[in-house]
């Protein structure tokens, strides 16, 4: 069963039922419904035409919800629109379905959950950490987005903001393990800024390109994380980089700053350094400052706490840290290495420690976990 490929139809199953009038709850339950068939028909009996047997299958369940939940005349009317049999057309609907479930009657907040849950494919936990919130908090979130979005036309669609919000976020998950999200968010956000003149378009293509340089290099061999100052930058994508920089300086050029620009000039300086120690964190530092200003996130801030760290020293850094909440995500790792950095090094173990207990991931588990234990090795001896 190929399950790249069931992932890569579904939006463009959902946006044709959306189409031809399904409310996009429905639909979005008739495709679900349609992909368990798939799991269980296509081992033995591969379809010629796999994107029209989803939509044949999925349409088939929502008349199926739709007899059972609505009048007579609508049934009908909903049977004879059921596409003819033969090859679904080849259209790429997936950018459409993000700004039709970015629609005007949602929050900001609550359009991205809702189009990173049905299109993007990200789990509701994996969401639910990208916003720093609990897990049954996001469930809410999600379920009142489709109660809100189910009594309505999709003919408004939402602005490029929140579009461009949904695929930073499908990016970040993917960077964080899974390619096949990475390059997908790339591939979408490449079509947007085809389609739209829009600096930020711009900015978050040149920040995911940079990024996404630096990929091959992230892990080592046995799938351990390196950190950027160890990466091996031979091993980084120079096409990608230096296509990132043209995007980057294009945008920036027009002098209508975003936080995606920011962001991408900040990777764009880790890029541009031959090794670690060239890093120009003194203009990294302005850079977070731009950041923060522009969002006024907790988590710059805290990134931004490591910056002043390598820029003024480690105590200037501990004291930029001094001012954000210790339950901030990753907090204790950043106190770990400033500590390490100061020389304090059995709190820096100790911090190392908490944090591999609170790591969203296995990999950046194991990672501050060697980090603890390393600096517990070097205090024996």
């Amino acid at each position: 069963m190929n399950e790249a490929l069931l992932r890569s139809l579904t939006p463009s199953v959902l946006a044709i039922l959306v189409r031809r009038g399904a409310d996009f709850a429905a639909a979005e339950d008739a495709v679900q419904d349609a992909l368990v068939e798939a799991v269980r028909v296509w081992p033995a009996d591969p379809p010629r035409d796999p994107k029209g047997w989803l939509v044949t299958v999925a349409w088939r369940k929502f008349l199926d919800q739709a007899r059972a939940d609505t009048a007579r005349r609508r049934r009908e009317d909903l049977v004879d629109e059921e596409p003819a049999p033969g090859p679904a057309p080849a259209v790429d609907d997936t950018l459409q379905l993000y700004f039709l479930c970015a629609h005007p009657s949602l929050t900001p907040s609550s359009a991205v959950a809702l189009t990173l849950r049905a299109v993007g494919g990200l789990t509701t936990r994996q969401i639910a950490q990208a916003y720093l919130v609990p897990e049954a908090t996001m469930a809410q979130r999600i379920s009142r987005a489709k109660r809100t979005v189910s009594d309505v036309r999709f003919d408004q669609p939402g602005d490029v903001a929140t579009v461009l919000r949904v695929l930073y976020l499908v990016f970040n998950e993917g960077y964080s393990g899974d390619v096949d999200l990475a390059a997908e968010a790339i591939r979408l956000t490449r079509q947007l800024a085809a389609a739209i003149d829009h600096p930020e378009v711009a900015g978050l293509l040149a920040l995911m390109l940079l990024h996404h340089a630096r990929r091959a290099a992230r892990t080592a061999p046995d799938g351990s994380l390196v950190p950027l100052a160890e990466q091996d930058r031979g091993r980084w994508d120079t096409g990608l980089i230096a296509e990132g920089i043209g995007i980057l300086q294009s945008a920036l050029a027009r002098d209508r700053l975003g936080e995606f620009q920011a962001q991408a000039a900040i990777a764009a300086l880790h890029a541009d350094a031959p090794t670690a120690e060239e890093t120009d964190w003194v203009q990294i530092v302005e850079w977070y400052d731009e950041l923060a200003r522009l969002t006024d996130s907790p988590i710059v801030r805290l990134n931004r706490a490591v910056a002043v760290g390598e820029a003024d020293g480690p105590r200037a850094g501990l004291a930029a840290l001094a001012e954000l909440d210790a339950s901030l995500p990753r907090h204790a790792a950043v106190a770990a290495y400033l500590h390490e950095r100061d020389g304090d090094l059995p709190t820096a173990a100790r911090l190392y420690a908490e944090a591999a207990h609170k790591a969203p991931t296995l990999a950046e588990r194991d990672h501050l976990t060697r980090q603890a234990a390393r600096l517990n090795a070097r205090r024996a001896h």
